[in-house]
């Protein structure tokens, strides 16, 4: 099984509030999986992310 990460961990891994980690998933920004109430984001899908967002050579 994954280690998936919470919000609050990618919010503090990118210096952002809770609130932006919620307005990416709820803008299909960042992929996550909803477990109850709380949603939970796969390593993969976190890297996918920082990859779509690198800046060009």
């Amino acid at each position: 099984m994954e280690n998936f990460m919470t919000c609050e961990q990618v919010a503090e891994r990118y210096g952002v509030k809770l609130i932006t980690v919620w307005a990416w998933i709820r803008e299909k920004k960042l992929p996550a999986i909803k477990i109850g109430k709380m949603y939970r984001i796969r390593p993969a899908d976190l890297a996918e992310f920082e990859a779509a967002r690198m800046t060009k050579k």
